[in-house]
C-alpha cells in the first residue's frame, strides 16, 4: 500500500514557520502544506534540527528549502514545533532510485540521501563558521529518528555493523530510546546519534544513510498518518481526523499482516510521544506451545536464530526448558508495551517465531499446513470468542484460516489448569493472518481497549 493522503490546512499563527533574519520575520508558506505520500520502497530519513537553527534550512520565505527541492529533486517537509521540544523533524524522502552525483560525482545517490547530507552541512555550517579560528576540529552532532523495525540495519548482529562504523569513521555513535527520546518522536522510533569533528560525523551519517536507504522501514507508509497527527495551537494533544487509521490497529497496517484499519474513533491519541510517566504501559506476553523437534530450528546454532529474533524485535523471547513434558516446550514472548505503540515488539517477535513453531502437515495436495498454538488464559479468552461466537466465526471467515479452542481435555501438560488452548491452521500466509487477528485482540484486552478494535478488524488489501 502507498502512504496515506493527508491534507493539510492553513496553521494556526503561533504554528507558522518563519525564518529569523531580524525583525522583519515573514511566514514561510512554501509547500509544507501538499499531501504528505510516503511509498514502502521510498527512501525516507528524519533529521533532527534544532529549533534555534531551522531558519538556515527554512530561510526567509523558505526560500533555501525551496531551493533544497529544485536541487535535490527530494521532497522536504519541516515538522511543527512540539511543546517540549528544542529540536523539529526535517522529514526527507525521494524515490529510492539513485540520480543524483555525490560529492566529486563518481559516485551517486538517492534524491533523499542527497537532500539529507545537504540539510545536515546548512545545520551545521554556522558552527564551522564560528570556529575557523581555533584549533583542531569542531565537534558536531547529528541526529535521525529511525523507527524500531529498521534500526537492526544500522545495529547489526551483537551490534558489529555499528561498531564497524565507529572503528571505520572514528565517530561516536549512540543508539538511544524510551525516555531519552525528544518529544518529537513517534513511539516507534529510536535516535541514532551521531558525534565528533565535522567531517567524521559526515563519514558515520554517509555510511548509515546508506544501510537506511538499503533497508526500508516496513511501517514507514505509516509515517503520513502518524505526522498528522499534530498538535493545537495551545499545544495540547489533538487526535487524528476520521480519515486516519486508527493507533490501536497499527500493527496490522503493514509491518505484520498487509491490513487496513478502521478509521479512528474518540478513542485514539497521538502518536507524538508524551511524558511516559503520564501513560500506562503494560507487559504483553503470549506463550507459544513448540514441539520439542522444533526447538532447534527456534534457538539456532548458538543461540543465533533467537538471539536475531530478540535484537531484531525488541521482545524477550525465553524457552522454558524445565516445562518440557511430552513433545511439547513453551516459548513466551513478552515486551513492554504503550497501547498507542506503533508498532508491537511481542506480536512482531511471535510472528517471526511462528513458521519454526509451528507443527507442518503435508497435505494429499502437497501444500504444507501449519499448526499454531498458544496458551491463554480462561479470563482473557472471551475476547476471542464473542458473544454466540461472534468474534471467532468472524475472524475465520476474514482469514480463511481453522481457529479453534481446544477442549480441556486437549490441553498439553505444560498448560497449567486455568489455561485455554488457541489452535491456529492453515496455509502459512493465512495461519499467519489469523495469528495476528489473535494477538491483536489479546492485546487490546490486556489494555481494556476492546472497543479500539471493531467488530469487523480489519479487512485485507488486494
Amino acid at each position: 500500500m502507498a502512504g496515506q493522503r493527508n491534507s493539510y490546512g492553513k496553521r494556526s499563527h503561533s504554528q507558522t514557520d518563519y525564518a529569523d533574519h531580524g525583525p522583519n520575520k515573514r511566514r514561510y508558506t512554501g509547500d509544507d502544506r501538499d499531501q504528505f505520500i510516503i511509498g514502502p520502497e521510498d527512501t525516507v530519513y528524519r533529521y533532527l534540527c534544532p529549533i534555534r537553527k531551522i531558519g538556515s534550512i527554512i530561510g526567509r520565505g523558505g526560500e533555501i528549502v525551496k531551493q533544497l527541492r529544485i536541487d535535490t529533486k527530494s521532497k522536504i517537509r519541516i515538522g511543527e514545533t512540539v511543546p517540549g521540544s528544542e529540536e523539529r523533524v526535517v522529514t526527507v524522502y525521494s524515490a529510492s532510485d539513485e540520480t543524483n552525483a555525490f560529492e566529486d560525482g563518481d559516485k551517486f545517490v538517492s534524491p533523499a540521501q542527497d537532500a539529507l547530507f545537504k540539510v545536515h552541512d546548512r545545520v551545521i555550517a554556522e558552527e564551522l563558521r564560528g570556529d575557523e579560528d581555533s584549533d583542531g576540529g569542531h565537534q558536531v552532532t547529528a541526529k535521525l529518528l529511525v523507527p524500531s523495525d529498521q534500526i537492526g540495519c544500522v545495529i547489526g548482529k551483537g551490534g558489529q555493523i555499528v561498531q564497524n562504523i565507529r572503528s571505520e569513521t572514528g565517530a561516536q555513535i549512540r543508539i538511544l530510546k524510551d525516555e531519552h527520546l525528544p518529544s518529537c518522536a513517534l513511539r516507534s522510533d529510536e535516535l541514532v546519534q551521531i558525534s565528533g569533528e565535522a567531517s567524521v560525523v559526515k563519514k558515520a551519517l554517509c555510511q548509515i544513510a546508506s544501510r537506511l536507504h538499503d533497508n526500508p522501514s516496513r511501517s514507514q507508509h505509516l509515517l503520513a498518518s502518524a505526522i498528522s497527527n499534530s498538535h493545537s495551537s495551545s499545544g495540547s494533544l489533538v487526535g487524528p481526523t476520521a480519515a486516519t487509521p486508527i493507533v490501536g490497529i497499527a500493527p496490522l497496517m503493514g509491518p505484520y499482516g498487509g491490513y487496513k484499519g478502521d478509521t479512528a474513533g474518540d478513542w485514539s491519541r497521538s502518536l507524538y510521544s508524551a511524558p511516559r510517566d503520564d501513560l500506562s504501559s503494560k507487559e504483553f506476553s503470549l506463550r507459544l506451545v513448540c514441539p520439542v523437534a522444533n526447538i532447534g530450528g527456534v534457538i539456532g546454532k548458538g543461540g543465533a536464530i533467537i538471539n536475531q529474533i530478540r535484537q531484531e524485535s525488541g521482545a524477550a523471547i525465553k524457552v522454558d526448558s524445565s516445562s518440557t513434558e511430552g513433545d511439547d516446550c513453551l516459548i513466551t514472548v513478552s515486551s513492554k508495551e504503550f497501547f498507542e505503540d506503533t508498532l508491537s515488539a511481542t506480536i512482531e517477535a511471535v510472528v517471526r517465531l511462528q513458521p519454526r513453531c509451528s507443527e507442518k502437515i503435508e497435505r494429499d495436495s502437497g501444500l504444507i499446513s501449519f499448526t499454531t498454538r498458544l496458551l491463554v488464559p480462561t479470563s482473557r479468552i472471551g475476547c476471542l470468542i464473542g458473544k454466540g461466537g461472534s468474534i471467532i466465526t468472524e475472524m475465520r471467515r476474514l482469514t480463511k484460516a481453522n481457529i479453534r479452542i481446544l477442549p480441556k481435555e486437549n490441553l498439553p501438560k505444560i498448560a497449567s489448569e486455568d489455561d485455554e488452548m488457541v489452535q491456529i491452521s492453515g496455509d502459512l500466509d493465512l495461519a499467519k493472518d489469523a495469528l495476528i487477528q489473535v494477538m491483536t485482540r489479546l492485546r487490546a484486552n490486556l489494555f481494556d481497549r476492546e472497543g479500539a478494535v471493531s467488530t469487523f478488524v480489519p479487512v485485507f488489501l488486494c
